[in-house]
């Protein structure tokens, strides 16, 4: 799952700065569901990457493994680092 591919399936559009705010609570709504169904761990990390990104993640909670609460958190780390750099 790649980055443009989740933008276009969830808000219609490749250009971040083109999602309407409509268009962002559906497509998290959308995201939200996905996620709850999704088996893949690596696509329920993708979407709960994009959903971190955009502020609508879940809890870490959401993963059952501690591998992939382990890997959100480096996540988050390095997200954080990344804007301290800015």
């Amino acid at each position: 799952m790649n980055f443009s591919d989740q933008l276009q399936r969830y808000f219609g559009t490749t250009d971040l700065a083109a999602i309407t705010p409509a268009a962002l609570t559906a497509g998290i709504e959308h995201m939200q569901v996905d996620f709850a169904l999704e088996k893949d761990r690596g696509n329920r990390f993708a979407l709960w990457a994009l959903m971190y990104m955009l502020g609508a993640a879940p809890d870490l909670d959401a993963f059952k493994d501690e591998q992939d609460r382990e890997a959100a958190r480096n996540f988050m780390d390095l997200a954080a680092a990344e804007e301290m750099d800015e």
